[in-house]
């Protein structure tokens, strides 16, 4: 590896350490930083500090370890100390969600946890939407129907549960509860309500809650602006921050489009904030002072319908609809776009490297580059089908899914 690589990769573990320090996210390191254990990653910001994995496979493609069929959904997996936990959907006759736990390395199914709930097609196919949230011994799981467990990460058995809908009287956007679950301190903190709700991650008792309304579909994003830990949450018609100690809002900003619908993650940076929404909405940059959030910029260039962008070395990488981009964050300049990979997802790893998804199921791994997109290898990984969930790289290993089911773990390792 070149020195100025090293270099690189060390500026942005260390930014990393610092980050989880500041915040006081517990139980990651720098020596589990090849796990996966939420959705977007433990930076909860789509980037892996894992960088010896191989991006050259040849013409046959990476070598498939195992796969399995986990019923219809777009939830993503988590990984964490050796296993991989995946949630799907049997479909409209049985009407029934499955959280699996599967060993990383072999597939082998190591336990799974099942309930009642409905399918819920509309306008598209069904399924499960949020992602499992691992937290050492224990991994929570949301349905669309607001069902939320704390289940042994070990063995599956339910520590705690709570109906959100039925019991605490949430109410349930269109599309159902979306967002994942994000670990803070002893909560677990959900974007539902008006403004986000807080749990106490090891009884869910209740912390905080701002609100009965209708909620956004993203996941709480924890920052650090100004010294103040806060939390980013992606409403119904707004994007609000609040205090993580007791859901205090501090500052709030409007952004609406046709259908209600925001999907992708904040992105917080220096004292902006970038949000993008689909529906041709479109993306405005945000800028934080003395507690007020002022528009710096909005334009159509990125239109986020559900995976976030990512930023990396000061670029916006994402996609705008169906077309993959890279934006400059400051003023929305396009340096480029491609529409090989349609309405696609992606991770990206410390070194630059982007590990895409197009929406036929095919595996794209490309430089990240302000000058042209760089593709250095693809495979078909999936059968052609709907895929819209955004894949993992953890630990030398890949995992896809696809909207029908089929999940597949590649072998990347060095």
């Amino acid at each position: 590896m070149k020195l100025q690589k090293v270099v690189k990769v060390y500026a942005l573990t260390s930014a990393f350490v610092v980050y989880l320090s500041v915040f006081g996210l517990k139980g990651y390191s720098v020596a589990r930083a090849a796990d996966w254990p939420n959705y977007r990653g433990p930076g909860h910001n789509g980037i892996t500090s894992e960088t010896e994995w191989k991006s050259s496979w040849g013409s046959s493609g990476p070598r498939e370890l195992w796969k399995k069929s986990i019923g219809i959904g777009f939830s993503s997996m988590a990984v964490a100390d050796g296993r991989v936990y995946a949630m799907g959907n049997t479909g409209k006759k049985t009407n029934t969600d499955i959280v699996y736990c599967f060993d990383a390395v072999t597939g082998q199914e190591k336990w799974t946890h099942s309930y009642p709930c409905p399918l819920q097609p509309k306008y598209y196919e069904g399924g499960t939407l949020s992602t499992p949230t691992v937290d050492g011994d224990k991994v929570y799981t949301l349905s669309k129907m607001g069902t939320l467990f704390c289940l042994d990460a070990t063995n599956g058995k339910v520590v705690w549960r709570k109906e959100l809908n039925k019991e605490m009287g949430k109410e349930l956007p269109t599309w159902h509860f979306a967002g994942s679950g994000l670990v803070v301190d002893e909560m677990l903190v959900l974007n539902i309500g008006d403004a986000g709700l807080a749990l106490n991650k090891n009884t869910g008792a209740t912390i905080w809650s701002n609100g009965q309304g209708q909620c956004g579909y993203a996941t709480p994003v924890p920052f650090v602006m100004g010294g103040q830990r806060s939390l980013a949450i992606f409403g119904k018609d707004s994007i609000i921050a609040v205090s993580p100690t007791d859901g205090r809002k501090l500052w709030q900003y409007p952004w609406k489009n046709r259908v209600d619908v925001h999907a992708a993650d904040p992105i917080v940076f220096g004292d902006n904030v970038f949000i993008s929404s689909g529906y041709n909405k479109g993306c405005a940059l945000l800028e934080i002072k003395d507690g007020k959030a002022t528009m710096v910029w909005e334009s159509k260039v990125m239109r986020n319908h559900m995976n976030c962008c990512v930023l990396f070395d000061g670029l916006l990488y994402g996609f705008d609809e169906s077309e993959l981009k890279c934006i400059v964050p400051q003023d929305g300049t396009e340096k480029w776009g491609d529409k090989s990979l349609g309405k696609g997802s992606l991770i990206m790893s410390a070194d630059g490297r982007m590990i895409l998804m197009s929406d036929k199921g095919e595996l794209v791994i490309a430089q990240a580059n302000p000058q042209q997109f760089t593709i250095l290898a693809r495979a078909q990984v999936l059968p052609k089908g709907k895929c819209w969930t955004t894949p993992v790289l953890a630990n030398g290993r890949i995992y896809a899914r696809n909207t029908a089911g089929d999940m597949v773990c590649v072998d990347v390792g060095s």
